[in-house]
């Protein structure tokens, strides 16, 4: 058995997320104490308590979703003794769009303080980049990538329209202008469709609008410290393993624009031998995938005590 830790991204977060790991887990704890301490914000008493409103916002959201994945890979490696580098069991990690962060920090590549800074600056920049109601994101269900990317060109004209997230066969985001995004929408309908829903997002995240924000991550990376990770990261933006930290970085400032190539990330781990997916953090959304993509590949995912439960018991 070859497995990959997977992380993930904005969508994912929900109130009260992670609380039972704080509150079972001195090693969730330790995490989400250092978060808060690295963005001097009681961002734990936010997730656990808070208003979902806040919860939302960009800027918290990103962070949140980190430390509650950190926060089950610290109990795995604490309370398990799963060691990313030493366990043979674990090929890759992964992370969808801010999920990427995470999987640096679980493996060792970026420091919990530093990476909680720069998913703060990140969230910032990223809708500080486009005004609200400039930009929009859309769902297309039902066609494949090249067909969505095909239609997204045609919505452009002289407005921005891209295939942002190709997530599964038959499930691809597009991103962009707003009226543009729109006209894809119309499009998609026309091409066949099962579905074609604008998104309830602030942002047109992965696309060329995002660009002042990939300017500021940039700024942003090259004044942290970063180090080979212990295991090979599969990067959003080529779906293949990258382990050298300037490219890494380099990488990290092209997927604020690109496209994030989950499914091909995805085949690309099978192909190198990985035969289940582990995700850690909040929701089950890249387990849902992995079974949409290859149904032949094992998936779970870890958000609670139970699940570390189950997944101590299983040969996962």
């Amino acid at each position: 058995m070859t497995r990959a830790f997977v992380f993930p991204g904005q969508g994912s977060q929900y109130p009260g997320m992670g609380k039972e790991l704080f509150e079972n887990f001195p090693a969730a704890r330790e995490v989400f104490e250092e978060v808060d301490e690295a963005l001097q914000q009681n961002l734990s008493k936010m997730i656990f308590e808070g208003a979902e409103s806040d919860l939302n916002l960009t800027e918290n959201t990103q962070p949140a979703l980190m430390a509650v994945s950190i926060a089950v890979m610290r109990v795995l490696e604490k309370d398990m003794g799963v060691l990313l580098g030493q366990d043979k069991n674990t090929a890759f990690v992964a992370g969808h769009s801010l999920g990427e962060y995470s999987a640096l920090t679980a493996a060792g590549a970026l420091s919990l303080s530093d990476t909680a800074r720069l998913l703060r600056i990140r969230g910032q920049a990223m809708q500080k980049a486009v005004p609200v109601g400039v930009g929009a994101m859309a769902a297309i269900l039902g066609l494949d990538y090249e067909d969505v990317a095909a239609i997204a060109a045609a919505a452009s004209n002289a407005e921005i329209c891209a295939a942002a997230n190709d997530n599964a066969y038959g499930q691809v985001v597009v991103s962009g202008h707003k009226q543009a995004v729109e006209k894809a929408v119309a499009l998609a309908s026309e091409k066949g469709a099962k579905r074609a829903v604008m998104l309830p997002v602030s942002a047109p995240f992965h696309c060329a609008l995002m660009q002042p924000a990939a300017d500021v991550m940039a700024e942003a990376l090259a004044a942290v410290e970063m180090t080979e990770p212990a295991v090979p990261l599969i990067a959003n933006v080529t779906a293949s393993a990258v382990t050298d930290p300037a490219e890494i970085k380099d990488l990290l400032v092209r997927q604020v624009t690109g496209t994030v190539r989950w499914r091909e990330s995805v085949l690309y781990m099978k192909d190198k031998g990985v035969t289940a997916l582990v995700e850690l953090g909040a929701g089950k959304v890249l387990a849902g995938l992995v079974k949409r993509i290859d149904r032949d590949m094992g998936a779970t995912a870890i958000g609670s005590p139970a699940d570390l439960e189950a997944f101590a018991d299983s040969n996962l």
